[in-house]
């Protein structure tokens, strides 16, 4: 199969038929993280339980994660346009089933079908940039990509939180329906990059896929579910992690012998892409991780509303937008990798200025540390595109695009899986530090007991009630201040991570952005 070359001109309606699917893109990376912000909304409209309603996202990213790497097959079987026009249009559907849900249930069966049809639309943007653009203008598509790779998800609570508060949470859904419909038939009429070849159906690696499908979606469920079960003490989490370790294995082993893998692990021989692929799984941790962790404590210890906790994480994608011109900019000057550097190094920057929150912390407090960690993103991510991805020969890159992508989002379900577990953990070390201080030798805690004692035995009218409301006041102080205290352990471990991969962007070699990546 050859590409078309015909298009190639990007002032021309190729400038716009790529715009329109990073529009796509936006939409399926906005609703990963749109509900954030909404989840008790949307847990007490369907009568769910605690446990039940991380679903709605774990279904979505489960989906999505699991579907990413095939884009690339997918794409020389029914070619750019009709992959990402179907699958504009299936997210669209999926979006309505997912606003009409009426149980728990259908919300999560809805939000995988959501995830699953939506995902083919981000690597093939990837892929589609080095198609449209070449020389110092895929610099400017690197950093569009980058920009919306990494200000979506962090407006995703902010638009989500607001919507819930000013119409209702089914509205999270709704929302894609208009847009969704431009996208499909915007990329339908506008786009034309190749031609689908329906002849590679026959032969496909369908074991490669139906492995891959079961350690990525195995894996996944074992990271998001793991914390709250105790890991490997309990039998299903076991389960799915033995099939994961065998699927995985089988996979790999696959991919590498089969002479038409649907997954190209062979681009990993590829010093960049290698690293690409590693410094685009570090960014996922250090976009997604933060955006699960701010919500979380603005919620569950500021005690925030929707629209609330969303405001107060705007900074992030304000101070996001403000470091677009700065990176192309410094592009033109700069070697990639120290921009990269920079990225990382203000990540880890941020993640420590976090580690000194306090229960009290609000939108003034968060300004800083948020700005830190939203100005450099399109540092961090569009150099591993460019660098990572423009290593690889053309006739490698679609397969590639889906594993590369695939590692950011695998990185995401990795730091949020590493800063559930922490939470938990680090919380009950914290509050079992602080309870055994909570003794009668504790003379302000004497004080404190004897004061409240007194002024809400006036107010209950008995001395036992009014002991019985200080014991459990004290409880909720004290699990307040554990609560807090492994919010910022969770901060710090991401800051240690994004710190040791800045070492790893210097080795990276340079690409030349001038060569060609189509073949005719």
């Amino acid at each position: 199969m050859s590409e078309r070359t015909e298009s190639r001109d990007p002032g021309s309606k190729a400038t716009f038929a790529f715009a329109v699917m990073t529009f796509g893109m936006f939409i399926a990376l906005l609703d990963i993280q749109i509900v954030a912000s909404s989840m008790q909304q949307i847990g007490g409209g369907l009568s769910a339980a605690q446990d039940e309603i991380g679903w709605v996202q774990t279904a979505y990213l489960i989906a999505e994660i699991t579907v990413i790497p095939l884009s690339g097959w997918l794409t020389r079987v029914f070619s750019t346009r009709w992959l990402f026009a179907a699958s504009a249009l299936g997210f669209t559907v999926a979006s309505l089933l997912c606003g009409l849900a009426t149980s728990i249930e259908s919300m999560i069966a809805f939000r995988a079908l959501q995830g699953m049809l939506g995902a083919s639309m981000i690597p093939t943007v990837f892929t589609s940039s080095f198609h449209y653009f070449r020389g110092n203008r895929r610099i400017y598509a690197a950093a569009v990509i980058g920009t919306i790779g990494s200000i979506a998800p962090t407006l995703g609570p902010v638009i989500g939180g607001w919507i819930t508060d000013t119409l209702t949470w089914r509205w999270l859904f709704y929302v894609n329906l208009v847009p969704g419909l431009l996208v499909t038939a915007g990329v339908a009429l506008l786009v034309d990059i190749d031609a689908a070849d329906l002849s590679l159906l026959e032969g496909a690696d369908y074991l490669g896929i139906v492995l891959m499908a079961l350690f990525l979606g195995s894996l996944e469920y074992v990271l998001e579910e793991g914390a709250r079960w105790n890991w490997l003490s309990d039998q299903t989490i076991r389960t799915f992690t033995t099939v994961a370790a065998i699927a995985g294995a089988l996979f790999v082993a696959r991919s590498l012998l089969f002479h038409n893998p649907v997954v190209d692990l062979r681009a990993l021989r590829n010093r960049n892409f290698l690293l690409g692929c590693v410094l685009s799984f570090v960014t996922g941790i250090g976009i997604f991780a933060p955006i699960f962790l701010t919500p979380l404590f603005l919620g569950y210890v500021g005690n925030f509303s929707a629209s609330q906790t969303g405001m107060a994480i705007f900074s992030t994608g304000a101070a996001s937008l403000v470091g677009v011109p700065c990176y192309v900019t410094l592009s033109r000057k700069m070697d990639l990798r120290w921009l990269m550097m920079f990225g990382l190094a203000c990540f880890a920057l941020s993640m420590w200025s976090f580690s000194f929150i306090t229960h009290d912390w609000g939108a003034d407090q968060l300004l800083l540390p948020q700005a830190l960690r939203g100005f450099p993103q399109v540092f961090a991510v569009a150099p591993a595109v460019l660098l990572g991805l423009g290593a690889l020969p053309p006739e490698r890159l679609k397969y590639a695009s889906g594993l590369f992508n695939m590692m950011r989002n695998l990185g995401g379900a990795v730091g949020i899986a590493i800063c559930g577990a922490m939470l938990n953990d680090r919380t009950n070390a914290h509050f079992v530090d602080i309870a055994s201080t909570l003794t009668p030798a504790n003379a302000a805690l004497r004080s404190f007991m004897t004061a409240s004692t007194s002024h809400l035995a006036s107010l209950l009218g008995s001395t036992h009630a009014a002991r019985a409301a200080t014991l459990k006041l004290l409880w909720n102080l004290a699990y307040r201040e554990a609560s807090t205290m492994a919010y910022a352990d969770a901060f710090r471990a991401v800051g240690i991570i994004c710190l040791l991969a800045t070492c790893l962007a210097p080795m990276l070699k340079k690409v030349a952005q001038t060569a060609a990546t189509t073949s005719s």
